[in-house]
């Protein structure tokens, strides 16, 4: 018979080994998540074990849902079922399970973001009543345009600097990663590169060494006015000079940047999510 529980601080090794036993074999040459990086997501992205859920065969993990929660939002992470219990209804017993907490508990309003090539995900956030609402897409440019800019023309920034002009506003739409939470639970690891007209900034970028050994750009701003493109154009190309590696911008949107405006300086899209969501109903 199963069994479903919610999850406490002392039960990060439980979550971490259901999600390699359980998520892994769904995603194919993924790295195992471990309890030093569970412990980072806790740090970053606001992971919280109480927003968290495990069911059980015996003793074996079946599956397991892993939560964020930033109010008013509760993020669903991730959410596996073992590929030998499909079909049983444990992943519709996570969400609603989930649901059902949080509409007494909050955060009310829950979200996730789901790779737009995972049918049977989508399909299964859908049959609980879950809406689709946004597209964040991955660019990647293997071979990025790479020039140096005018001496002295460039500054590099912290994240504390862009805090009041270029950070996203706390509930501005954005992939979870991209969010000003994030940013700011990020800020130690991230670097910046910026471009300012006397007191005016004209364009910012933030940015760290992603695990296969590209560089990740969390956030892209540019101030409104002529010349500003041009100006976080030239910010990419002097990124790229000094990093010399591709540089890939993961789960942006419309909102952040024109895609348009990324495909001209020859970044490509290389995967897309879906942003679902749903209100908290018991």
């Amino acid at each position: 018979m199963s069994a479903y529980r919610f999850c406490r601080t002392d039960d990060i090794a439980l979550l971490v080994d259901a999600w390699n036993r359980c998520g892994l074999p769904h995603f194919a040459g993924a790295p195992p998540l471990t309890v030093a990086g569970f412990k980072q997501e806790i740090r970053e992205l606001d992971l919280w074990c109480s927003s968290c859920m495990v069911a059980f065969d015996g003793k074996e993990p079946v599956a397991v849902s892993i939560g964020c929660k930033r109010p008013p939002l509760t993020l669903v992470h991730r959410i596996a079922v073992h590929p030998e219990q499909l079909r049983k209804g444990h992943g519709r017993h996570l969400l609603t399970s989930l649901s059902a907490k949080l509409a007494i508990l909050g955060p009310p309003r829950l979200v996730a973001e789901v790779r737009a090539d995972n049918a049977p995900a989508r399909a299964l956030f859908a049959a609980c009543g879950w809406r689709e609402e946004r597209r964040y897409v991955d660019f990647v440019s293997d071979a990025p345009a790479a020039s140096p800019a005018p001496t002295d023309l460039v500054v590099a920034v912290t994240v504390d600097d862009l805090i009041d002009i270029a950070l996203p506003a706390a509930e501005s739409p954005r992939s979870w990663q991209r969010t000003r939470g994030t940013l700011l639970n990020r800020k130690d690891r991230l670097s910046g590169l910026a471009i300012a007209s006397g007191e005016r900034l004209d364009a910012s970028l933030l940015y760290s060494q992603a695990d296969d050994g590209r560089v990740a750009i969390w956030s892209l701003f540019v101030a409104p006015g002529a010349g500003s493109e041009a100006a976080l154009a030239m910010l990419l190309r002097e990124l790229a000079h000094r990093e010399k590696v591709a540089l890939t911008i993961p789960g942006i949107e419309n909102d952040e940047l024109p895609l348009a405006f990324l495909r001209e300086l020859g970044f490509a899209p290389r995967g897309e999510s879906i942003g679902v969501a749903a209100e908290a109903q018991r």
